[in-house]
């Protein structure tokens, strides 16, 4: 089976706003995340909620992958969503907010089996949870980092969120997830804000970034797309361990004598495949 690229934009839009959101999926993103909680005021989620099959049942072969963020569990929306979200195209995943516990995961698993699950930490006890979360048979798992940093009184900037964005790319891992998006950055203006911050996480592991508008698209996938010279580097490593021996330790052994572990060589696929992008 061929890998697949993965994702590294993800672009938020209004479930109630239709407009924006046949926009939103001709606008380059890699998934478009119709929402129905905070993007949505609460006389407007009935409305929002019974126009998702008219806007999600076209298939493209071009189009975007597709999740739909339901109102957080308990919420007197949330039953509601899950019912909706029921009747769409199965390959069209959920989006669940403010995870704290595996019993969040499950409970909306149960009501959407075989659909995918996407978990949400935005809170001081889903991080101590995290790797309970991303254990719970879910897609992926991402931070809500507005509620973070007012729960925690964080300030501006990426320094605060550094050990939290860590822990949660530890957790991916170790649950064998892909590693984690970003969280939006909601200066639309800032574009070089926006290129430093997505550095600050790539540094830390994180792959991928969502946005609020089609303008900070291109400036994530730049972020996050190796530069020429990591991939002629990933490309000379891939060819010439196709010549190569291995010891007994795994470690291949180039015709030069370079010695290469098995982590190397798969760091180096990872980068010729998100150069196909």
């Amino acid at each position: 089976m061929t890998a697949m690229r993965p994702p590294l934009t993800a672009l938020y839009v209004p479930g109630d706003r239709p407009d924006r959101v046949a926009k939103a999926l001709t606008a380059g993103a890699d998934i478009v995340i119709v929402d129905l909680e905070d993007a949505v005021a609460p006389s407007h989620k009935a409305e929002a909620r019974s126009a998702l099959a008219a806007l999600l049942t076209a298939e493209a072969p071009d189009a975007p992958r597709v999740q739909v963020r339901v109102n957080v569990r308990g919420s007197a929306w949330h039953d509601d969503d899950l019912a909706a979200v029921a009747t769409l195209p199965a390959e069209i995943d959920v989006r669940l907010p403010k995870v704290a516990s595996s019993a969040d995961v499950e409970s909306v698993r149960a009501a959407l089996p075989g659909r995918g699950v996407h978990a949400l930490i935005e809170s001081a006890l889903g991080v101590e949870r995290a790797f309970e979360i991303a254990s719970a048979g879910v897609a992926g798992v991402a931070l809500g980092e507005a509620d973070l940093r007012s729960q925690l009184g964080l300030g501006a900037g990426d320094e605060g969120l550094a050990w939290i964005r860590s822990r949660l790319v530890t957790a991916s891992a170790a649950a064998d997830l892909p590693a984690p998006m970003m969280s939006v950055y909601a200066d639309v203006r800032d574009r070089d804000g926006l290129a430093a911050s997505c550095a600050a996480g790539r540094t830390l592991g994180m792959l991928g970034r969502t946005a609020i508008h089609p303008a900070q698209l291109a400036v994530i996938e730049a972020a996050f797309l190796p530069s020429a010279d990591q991939v002629e580097r990933a490309r000379q490593i891939v060819e010439r361990v196709g010549t190569a021996l291995a010891d007994d330790t795994g470690t291949v052994v180039l015709e030069d004598g370079t010695f290469l572990d098995v982590a190397m060589v798969e760091a180096a696929r990872r980068v010729l495949l998100l150069a196909e992008h």
